[in-house]
């Protein structure tokens, strides 16, 4: 893992700890997850710690998409047996190639705990 991605990472664990909250994109009721370059046959769902940065991605194929706010709790209590479940891993704070941690989600928690 590179420098920048490894601060990329803890960036978003310290301010999603602090806020409580992440940004994914959605369009309608669908939300944006990226093949892994990781694992074959796997998905990502990219998420940042800032509405900001959500933001820039939301250009190109994913014009129509926007920024939606998932809680703490909500993730926890939702989205985190929904996407073990599926083997779909979380990129949090992807930068703007859409390159940075695959992170099974599992682990994820355990990192936010």
């Amino acid at each position: 893992m590179s420098d920048s991605h490894q601060q990329n990472y803890q960036r978003f664990l310290d301010e999603v700890t602090a806020n409580r909250v992440m940004w994914g994109l959605r369009f309608g009721e669908e939300w944006v997850v990226c093949d892994s370059s990781e694992f074959e046959d796997t998905e990502v769902m990219p998420v940042w710690s800032r509405e900001s940065e959500a933001k820039t991605q939301c250009i190109d194929e994913w014009a129509e998409y926007v920024p939606f706010e998932i809680t703490l709790p909500e993730f926890l209590e939702i989205w985190v047996e929904d996407m073990s479940e599926d083997g779909v891993r979380i990129g949090p704070n992807w930068d703007a190639e859409l390159d940075g941690v695959e992170q099974d989600v599992l682990e994820l928690v355990k990192a936010l705990a």
